[in-house]
């Protein structure tokens, strides 16, 4: 492991909420410490920047960090570049923007299963669309009022429903409501 990646699993790790749009919450029950000792030689090597004060971090945070340098320890050198890639990315972004995705990443650790379930298919079907296409829809959504936007979302619906799909959130709507 080389001071370049060293320096950036430290940075990628004392960000790690952050960068993954992941504010701790109030823990159910306060985790262990974790003992220096008990982190493997090539944990230890990897959190050298906090050795001094270690003991000084709260055991969440304690954990986190070790979780992390097992994950890092895992990666493939390619994995490692895109988490650093996508680190640097995160950091560009202005602090109201990463607020508001912090927000959008809760909601969507609130939703069902399968509520995110179909948000991650909804993703990957905009994604699989040529560029230009997306970009007009896009376009379309923001140039849309918000009576505009209800009517969009109401005829997604309605077509889902008439594929033999559920409606967005994965729940059919009642009987009364399919007429």
């Amino acid at each position: 492991m080389n001071g370049k990646h060293a320096l950036w699993l430290s940075l990628l790790l004392s960000a790690a909420g952050v960068a993954w749009g992941q504010e701790p919450g109030p823990p159910a029950a306060a985790p262990p410490p974790v003992n220096w000792s008990s982190l493997s030689e090539q944990q230890q090597k990897l959190l050298q920047n906090f050795h001094g004060k270690w003991d000084s971090l709260a055991p969440a945070r304690q954990q986190a960090l070790s979780n992390g340098a097992s994950r890092w320890l895992q990666m493939t050198p390619e994995q490692r570049d895109g988490a650093q890639d996508r680190f640097r990315n995160w950091q560009r972004i202005p602090p109201e923007q990463q607020s508001l995705i912090r927000q959008r990443w809760q909601r969507f650790q609130q939703l069902t299963p399968e509520q995110q379930a179909a948000v991650r298919q909804n993703f990957r079907a905009y994604s699989g669309l040529p560029q230009q296409q997306r970009q007009q829809l896009r376009q379309r959504w923001l140039r849309a009022t918000p009576q505009e936007r209800s009517q969009m979302l109401q005829n997604q619906r309605a077509r889902r429903i008439q594929r033999g799909l559920p409606p967005r959130g994965g729940r059919f709507p009642p009987p009364e409501e399919r007429r």
